[in-house]
């Protein structure tokens, strides 16, 4: 193939991407390496961390990661490898654990990762110097993020920012009701794509479009605009009540926040278009307050409503596969059955999520097409997109620059 500096050198502004950026094993390399390794990643909410002992698996292309809450109730991360002879260690995508014992010769961690204990290694053995190797990792107001990068970048920004928005979800109360997952035979990019607009709304999504506004101006970025009136309204009141709201777009594109309403009369994702859970999760103080839209580059986009909230994770498998995990978290003491239907909790996501599947499929089938030439995006619907593909270039080009490691 080209090589990628070229392939990013004759890109064509405002257009889809060449068929190699979603197709090529060298281009989804450079992506791990470029990306996913070297920023922080959404890994987990961190109620399902329940107590000291409670951990989750995740794999992020050849790394695995196990994430733990200590004794001490601190969250932490750690490679999920034995620092013996590398065994995986936690093999369970969740469970509870004591202390960390991997199953190949037993050698037996503290749940902060120092060795504990390791037979018959002989006297000159230090297990001060076998602990387990540690990732960074960091808790936000009830969502875990982890960084495989030996120097993380800034973590405190992001925080800051995001934190007023989320506290009022009260995560840290919550309890994750469902998750599905569901392997979409596309490259992770388009994924991404299909997320950042609502141009195929209409055609693809009958459920969710009972509340779910196609209005661009509501998905997209809208820059070099004001802010539309009605949307300016609605931020203006959820501020007025003390509800975090109004637009903000980091200044280097890779995460967004902002409190959008749905459709008039809509108050959350159901069928019917009423809230689906008593107790609320959170302090939300009426029911039409839309919903908290959060993306976070490359991994997460999220959904905060009044009474549950929606957590979404998208991570590369190949060049042409991408794990989409959804988490629906309800406030701890609802009970299913009393509190919520399950089903009708999660019916309008879990069929757009299967619509979305088909559509990225579509998508990746066409562009694997030796016909297929990158078309134009729409600068009145696809503004997101073009928001996404712009971070994603100039993510890719500063790590290719001259003096950083390059992928090629």
């Amino acid at each position: 193939m080209s090589n990628i500096h070229t392939l990013l050198a004759r890109r064509n502004p405002g257009h889809a991407l060449e068929q190699a950026f979603y197709t090529d094993p060298e281009v989804f390399q450079t992506d791990l390496e470029a990306i996913h390794y070297q920023t922080w990643l959404f890994a987990t909410a961190a109620c399902e961390l329940e107590k000291p002992g409670s951990y989750v698996t995740y794999n992020v292309g050849a790394y695995r990661v196990v994430i733990v809450r200590g004794a001490d109730n601190e969250i932490r991360a750690f490679h999920n490898t034995c620092r013996h002879r590398g065994s995986v260690i936690c093999k369970a995508a969740k469970g509870h654990a004591p202390k960390l014992v991997c199953p190949y010769h037993q050698w037996t961690y503290e749940l902060d990762g120092s060795l504990l204990w390791a037979r018959d290694m002989g006297p000159e053995f230090d297990p001060t110097k076998h602990g387990l190797k540690t990732v960074h990792c960091r808790e936000l107001a009830g969502l875990v993020y982890i960084c495989l990068a030996e120097d993380a970048p800034d973590f405190a920004a992001f925080a800051e920012t995001v934190r007023p928005y989320l506290e009022a979800h009260d995560l840290g109360n919550a309890k994750v009701a469902f998750e599905s997952s569901i392997v979409e035979n596309g490259n992770w990019k388009l994924v991404w794509e299909n997320n950042r607009e609502c141009y195929h709304c209409g055609g693809n999504h009958p459920a969710l479009c009972r509340t779910y506004p196609d209005d661009p101006s509501v998905t997209g970025i809208g820059e070099g605009g004001e802010t539309p009136d009605h949307l300016q309204a609605h931020f203006d009141r959820c501020e007025a009540a003390g509800l975090p709201a109004n637009f903000h777009l980091s200044a280097d594109g890779q995460y967004r926040v902002a409190r959008m309403p749905l459709k008039e009369g809509a108050e959350s994702y159901t069928m019917d278009g009423k809230t689906a859970v008593r107790p609320w999760l959170g302090r939300v103080p009426f029911s039409d307050a839309g919903a908290l839209l959060q993306f976070h580059y490359p991994t997460t986009w999220n959904h905060f409503l009044a009474d549950h909230s929606i957590l979404f994770r998208v991570t590369p498998i190949s060049p042409t596969e991408t794990e989409v995990t959804t988490k629906w978290l309800v406030h701890k003491d609802a009970v299913e059955g009393r509190d919520y239907d399950l089903k009708r909790l999660t019916e309008v996501w879990m069929a757009t999520n299967d619509e979305d599947r088909r559509v990225v499929e579509d998508n990746q089938q066409g562009i694997n097409s030796p016909a297929y030439v990158p078309g134009p995006y729409s600068p009145t619907q696809e503004s997101g997109v073009l928001q996404f593909v712009e971070w994603y270039c100039a993510t890719l080009a500063t790590h290719l620059a001259p003096g950083t490691m390059a992928a090629e």
